[in-house]
């Protein structure tokens, strides 16, 4: 009998992040909800069939936050099957975290940096473990410029600061894909390690009324793709991939810039250590 495969799901009280959390738990697996608030948390564990779920804690906002977050999970889920990166957030005005960085690009793309910098011997100890990073169609029309990432040059505009955090998110599945690619990074042989981003559509949730002030589709089809690429055997050993509508799907230039990636990469790195 195989193992029940465990995921963390960021972002997981509401909107799609909710939706993908209870399609994963009646496709069998056990789920760890991630939210800021227990209350709300809770409510969502109530929901999920099966035995096993738990609720995790932190402010993706605090880098501080997401490093006791990974060690709640690390204790939590030993061996870690998914983790899949939901959470995201659309600033109107620009707002510094309590680590003095640009909010847009430290929830969207920081905290997933680093969350799964310090999550990744879980991943790698589950026999086929994979990393999913929800993106958005609107990384196609971002530019990043790595001596700004935050703004604080430029004037801030809310499109653009979510743009590029959802560039960053394409450009970090793409470099982690190229640095795990061919790498054995757990204690089974032979473990891969997986590293994909999606567009999960236009959905109708918080994020889309509040920014772009419209509607779209429902939920539950903002998570199927996320669903897809967490369950699926088809994409089992797929890596450095973007996906939409559960198909590979072309990203931008900008994204498929390995330089710009590994650059990136390196800032990021710098900014979660000296936080």
């Amino acid at each position: 009998m195989n193992e029940r495969k465990t995921v963390l799901v960021t972002g997981a009280t509401d909107g799609i992040g909710r939706a993908t959390a209870l399609a994963l738990a009646r496709a069998g697996l056990r789920v760890l909800v991630h939210g800021r608030s227990a209350s709300r948390a809770e409510a969502v564990l109530r929901e999920l069939p099966g035995p096993g779920h738990e609720a995790v804690l932190g402010d993706l906002a605090s880098l501080a936050a997401v490093r006791r977050l990974a060690a709640d999970v690390a204790a939590k889920a030993p061996v870690l099957d998914v983790l899949l990166h939901n959470a995201g957030v659309f600033e109107k005005t620009r707002v510094l975290t309590v680590e003095g960085l640009e909010r847009t690009i430290a929830v969207n793309h920081l905290a997933p940096f680093l969350l799964t910098e310090l999550l990744l011997p879980n991943v790698g100890a589950a026999s086929a473990g994979r990393v999913i990073t929800v993106s958005s169609v609107a990384h196609q029309r971002a530019a990043l410029d790595l001596g700004d990432i935050g703004f604080e040059k430029e004037p801030y505009e809310a499109y653009a600061a979510y743009a590029r955090s959802k560039l960053a998110n394409v450009l970090f599945a793409f470099e982690l894909a190229r640095r795990l690619e061919g790498t054995r990074v757990g204690t089974h042989v032979g473990t891969h390690v997986t590293s994909n981003a999606l567009h999960p559509g236009v959905i109708t949730t918080k994020l889309l009324r509040a920014g772009f002030g419209m509607d779209g589709a429902s939920v539950e089809e903002g998570a199927k793709t996320s669903v897809f690429l967490a369950t699926s055997p088809e994409v089992a050993s797929v890596t450095g991939t973007y996906f939409a509508d559960s198909r590979p799907a072309k990203a931008s230039a900008l994204a498929n810039d390995p330089r710009l990636a590994a650059d990136l990469f390196a800032l990021s790195a710098r900014l979660v250590s000296a936080s």
